[in-house]
C-alpha cells in the first residue's frame, strides 16, 4: 500500500487542481476586483470540485503567467490568505504548488497545513523562464529545518515547458531521483497544462520505479483516463475540469461528476 491511500483516501488518486487567478505582482492580476475577486473566484472553484467528488484538490497560482523560478514574497502572502479563508471549507486533503519555487512552495504548505507539494526538486532544465537550475539537498534540508518532513513531496521530472539539459533518457532520471532524493511521488508531463502526457513516457517512467508513486501531472480527460489509470497510480487533472475544457475557464461541476463517475467505474473494475 502506498502513502496515496493513507493521505488521500485512494490507490488510484485524482488530484484536481484549483487554478487561482493572478495575484498582486503578476501581470494579469485584476487591481479593479481585487484579492476579494480571486478569493471568490477559488472558492466557487473548490466547491465545484468537491461537489463532483475529487479525492483532493491542489492549490496553485497557475494563472501568474509568466512564471518565476524564485516566487515574491506577497505571491505567497496571497495564496497563504487564499488557502487561510478557504480552509474552513475544504474537506478533502489539499497540496501547493507556488511556480516554479520549491522552497516557497515549502513555506506554503507549512504555514497552510497541506498534505503535499509539487515542485521541480531535481536536474537543470532549459525552459520558456530560462534555465532552471535545482538544489535538493538545500531545499529538502529547509523541508526539515520548517518542521514539514510530513509533507509530501511531488517530483516533476517532466515538466512543462521544458526540457532536461543532459543527455539522459527519462528511465535514467527516474532511476537516480528515486535512489538519491527519495521522492513521495513523480510527475510526468506535457508540454503545457491540458496537454496529454505521454502514455509511453508515462510507462517507461513506472516501469523503472515499481516502488515509487507515479502521476500523470497533465491532459487527463474523461476519454484517457482508463488507460492512464491502468499505468500510473493517479493524475494530476485540471483543464479537463473547466468549462469546454478550456484552461482559462471555471470549474464545470457536471464536468468533474462524469470525469469522478468514470474513475469510480475503473475502481470497481
Amino acid at each position: 500500500m502506498s502513502w496515496l491511500k493513507e493521505t488521500l483516501g485512494t490507490e488510484k488518486a485524482i488530484i484536481a487542481m484549483c487554478h487561482l487567478q493572478a495575484l498582486p505582482g503578476d501581470p494579469g492580476y485584476d487591481k479593479a476586483r481585487g484579492m476579494d475577486w480571486v478569493v471568490e473566484k477559488a472558492a466557487a472553484d473548490v466547491r465545484a470540485l468537491q461537489n463532483g467528488g475529487v479525492d483532493a484538490i491542489m492549490f496553485s497560482n497557475e494563472y501568474s503567467l509568466p512564471y518565476l523560478t524564485k516566487v515574491e514574497c506577497v505571491t505567497v502572502a496571497a495564496m497563504a490568505r487564499i488557502i487561510g479563508e478557504l480552509k474552513s471549507e475544504v474537506r478533502v486533503p489539499y497540496g501547493v504548488n507556488c511556480l516554479w519555487d520549491p522552497v516557497a512552495s515549502l513555506d506554503l504548505a507549512m504555514a497552510t497545513g497541506a498534505k503535499f507539494v509539487r515542485e521541480i526538486f531535481t536536474g537543470v532544465y532549459a525552459s520558456d523562464f530560462g534555465v532552471w537550475n535545482t538544489d535538493c539537498g538545500n531545499t529538502v534540508r529547509h523541508q526539515y529545518a520548517i518542521g514539514a518532513e510530513n509533507v509530501k513531496l511531488l517530483f516533476n521530472i517532466v515538466p512543462e515547458a521544458a526540457k532536461y539539459m543532459a543527455d539522459r533518457s527519462v528511465e535514467s532520471i527516474a532511476k537516480t531521483t528515486v535512489f538519491n532524493c527519495r521522492p513521495d511521488a513523480l510527475c510526468v508531463s506535457g508540454a503545457t497544462a491540458g496537454s496529454e502526457t505521454d502514455p509511453e513516457t508515462l510507462k517507461a517512467v513506472k516501469n523503472t520505479v515499481p516502488g515509487t508513486v507515479v502521476l500523470a501531472n497533465t491532459g487527463c480527460r474523461i476519454d484517457t483516463v482508463e488507460r492512464i489509470l491502468g499505468i500510473a497510480d493517479g493524475a494530476v487533472v485540471g483543464t479537463t475540469f473547466k468549462i469546454d475544457g478550456k484552461f482559462e475557464n471555471a470549474v464545470d461541476e457536471e464536468r468533474v461528476k462524469r470525469f469522478m463517475d468514470k474513475v469510480h467505474e475503473i475502481r470497481r473494475a
